[in-house]
């Protein structure tokens, strides 16, 4: 793993709107629109999402972000390491971040919804390594062909005495 920090950041800073672009372009480029479920800026700024980035010295590496979908069941959102940044364990660190946090919460569910297709492979793998499993839709996902949910049950903090 590198020596990089994660840190809630803002998804409207320069650098963060233009890895949202790279990812966003890449979701577009390999989903038929109705199934890209992307986020843009002003949708990952909304309160009920926490959004951080894993950064060096500065530069921004990836991003990831949290949605609340009811207090015990929380969403992965728009999870992108920079093309530069592949293969040095940031998005591995971001999804055990965002896990951390989810748990702090006290969510016993984490999910998310990611492509079907070849070009998705190597996150479902990231996913399904961090002992995610494929799942029914879920909040406001359908059954499709281009959609993979999955989802990760959290066991709940131990109880103080």
């Amino acid at each position: 793993m590198g020596s990089f920090a994660i840190a809630r950041d803002d998804p409207a800073s320069a650098d963060v709107q233009a890895l949202l672009g790279q990812h966003l372009a890449f979701a577009h480029r390999h989903s038929p629109p109705e199934d890209v479920h992307a986020l843009n800026a002003a949708r990952l700024g909304a309160g009920s999402i926490a959004f951080f980035s894993a950064r060096e010295n500065g530069d921004l590496l990836g991003i990831g972000a949290l949605k609340q979908l009811d207090p015990s069941h929380a969403e992965l959102k728009s999870m992108h390491t920079a093309e530069a940044a592949r293969g040095r364990g940031v998005g591995r660190a971001m999804l055990e971040h965002l896990i951390a946090v989810a748990r702090a919460r006290g969510c016993l569910r984490v999910s998310l919804e990611t492509g079907s297709m070849a070009a998705f492979a190597p996150a479902r793998a990231l996913y399904e390594s961090a002992g995610f499993h494929v799942c029914e839709p879920f909040g406001e996902y359908w059954a499709g062909l281009n959609s993979t949910c999955m989802t990760l049950e959290l066991t709940p903090p131990a109880q103080s005495r």
